[in-house]
């Protein structure tokens, strides 16, 4: 089976056939066919033909109007935060952390580095934040011949962010709040009910935390914008 629906080209529209590019914006083998019935390379034109996948170009033979509702992705470079939940109010990654939001910020715009497994270093902490000098004297130690560090790791920007976002286990983090809010008072009590609202929910629409860090964006259908 091929995989279909990736956009990898800033084209839109052939401007001599003035037919759609292939792998762009508004390509018929992402999105459909831009006349009914028929494949982009013109192998396939009739209603006979529905349903076929042309071997030539790989358009399926079916209605046009399959443009207003088939979407496609653009795979990004790197990862990226999405802006609702680490600028919203409350700032949902910041929560879920356990973290400030100036801290969590720090880290996607490349300020900080972040321990994501301290190993065996005794001066290393989960989750703390290492400055650029920091992190340099440590690689240091790590990479020097008679160094005893193991397991130690450190990232930065939203591919840091998703990694501690991963590791949260939901279902172990809501026990722990339920134990610790019974024990609570006042201000952390109430800070920590927040924080288990926030990690119920997710339980609940079964999402998962890591997903607030985007990998791929969506590309609405080419009808819904045309040129």
């Amino acid at each position: 089976a091929q995989l279909v629906g990736e956009v990898t080209k800033p084209e839109t529209i052939n401007y001599r056939t003035l037919k759609p590019e292939m792998d762009g914006l508004f390509c018929e083998r992402i999105f459909g066919p831009a006349k009914d019935w028929e494949c982009h390379c013109g192998k396939y034109k009739r209603v006979r033909h529905r349903g076929i996948v042309c071997e030539r170009c790989g358009v399926e033979v079916t209605e046009s109007r399959v443009r207003r509702h088939r979407m496609g992705y653009i795979k990004l470079a790197a990862p990226v935060a999405h802006v609702w939940y680490l600028k919203g109010i409350p700032s949902y990654i910041s929560i879920l952390l356990d973290m400030p939001l100036r801290d969590v910020e720090q880290i996607v715009y490349f300020n900080s580095y972040v321990v994501l497994s301290p190993g065996n270093a005794e001066t290393l902490s989960y989750k703390q934040l290492l400055s650029e000098d920091q992190w340099l004297e440590i690689e240091d130690q790590i990479y020097s011949e008679d160094s005893l560090l193991q397991g130690v790791e450190v990232g930065i920007g939203a591919e840091a962010l998703l990694r501690l976002l991963a590791d949260i286990n939901l279902e172990q983090e809501a026990e722990n709040l339920r134990e610790e809010i019974g024990n609570a008072k006042g201000q952390k009590r109430a800070k920590l009910i927040k924080r288990l609202r926030v990690i119920d929910n997710f339980i609940a629409t079964g999402s998962k935390p890591e997903w607030m860090v985007m990998a791929v964006i969506p590309v609405i259908p080419p009808d819904l914008r045309p040129m």
